[in-house]
C-alpha cells in the first residue's frame, strides 16, 4: 500500500504530536501545521491526500480555511477531516457544510481517528489512480513508487518521479515551464523557470536510450510526453 500524506492543523502541539504518532503507526506520512496561513502554504506545496483539521484555531478558522479549500479549484477536491471540541448537531452540520467529509469530537481514541480516517480515504481515491501506467516498456508504479524499463528498476530522484508521474498522466500534451512548475513543483515554490530544464535532463539521463526520447522539447512553449515521433 502506498504511504498515504496527512496533514494535521491544529494550534496544540500535545494534540499534533498524539495525532503524529498514531498516524505514523499506522504507515501514514505526516505533515503539520498550527495554523491556518502555514497549513494552506504546505497544500499548496506538498499536495497532501488528507487534512484534519482544527475547528477552533487563532486567526483563520478551520471552517474558514475548509471553504477556502473547497472554493479553490486545486484543492475542491481535498479530503478534510474536522477535529473539534464541539459536539452539538447544529456544529456538525455547519462543518460538513463548509465541505468537510467528517467529523471527529474531542476526545477521540487514536484508533477510531485512523479507522475513520482511512474510511474518508477510501471514499476519495478514484478509482484507477493507482493503477500502473505503461508506455513503450516504461512502467511507473504509484502504489510501489518505482520505475522500470522492462522489468529492471530505475534509479531517479523525488523530483523526476513526480515529473515523470505527470507527463505519464497527462502525454500528447505540451506543457509550459511556468505550468510544470505549479503542477509538479506546487504554486507556493518560487523558483526559476529554468529549474524544469535541469530536471528535464536528469529525468531524460535517468530514463536512457530510447525512453528519454519520449520526453520531447516543444520550440517556444515547453516540454511534451509522447510515444509518436
Amino acid at each position: 500500500m502506498t504511504a498515504k500524506t496527512v496533514l494535521i492543523v491544529d494550534d496544540e502541539a500535545p494534540i499534533r504530536e498524539m495525532i503524529a504518532v498514531a498516524l505514523e503507526m499506522a504507515d501514514y506520512r505526516v505533515l503539520e501545521a498550527d495554523n491556518a496561513q502555514s497549513a494552506h502554504a504546505i497544500i499548496v506545496d506538498h499536495q497532501p491526500d488528507l487534512v484534519l483539521l482544527d475547528w477552533m484555531m487563532p486567526g483563520t478558522s478551520g471552517i474558514e480555511l475548509a471553504r477556502r479549500l473547497k472554493r479553490e479549484e486545486t484543492t475542491a477536491e481535498l479530503p478534510i477531516i474536522m477535529l473539534t471540541a464541539k459536539g452539538e448537531e447544529d456544529n456538525k452540520i455547519q462543518g460538513l457544510d463548509a465541505g468537510a467529509d467528517d467529523y471527529i469530537t474531542k476526545p477521540f481514541s487514536p484508533r477510531e481517528l485512523v479507522a475513520r480516517l482511512k474510511a474518508v480515504l477510501r471514499r476519495a481515491t478514484p478509482r484507477g489512480i493507482e493503477d500502473p501506467v505503461e508506455v513503450e516498456g516504461l512502467m511507473l508504479d504509484p502504489v510501489s513508487h518505482r520505475v522500470s524499463v522492462d522489468g529492471k528498476s530505475l534509479d531517479m530522484g523525488p523530483t523526476e518521479y513526480r515529473l515523470l508521474q505527470f507527463f505519464m498522466t497527462h502525454q500528447e500534451r505540451a506543457y509550459t515551464r511556468g505550468q510544470l512548475l505549479d503542477q509538479v513543483w506546487g504554486g507556493n515554490v518560487y523558483v526559476e523557470e529554468r529549474t524544469v530544464d535541469v530536471h528535464i535532463r536528469r529525468l531524460r539521463k535517468a530514463l536512457g536510450e530510447p525512453h528519454q526520447q519520449l520526453i520531447q522539447t516543444v520550440r517556444g512553449t515547453g516540454y511534451r510526453f509522447s510515444a509518436k515521433v
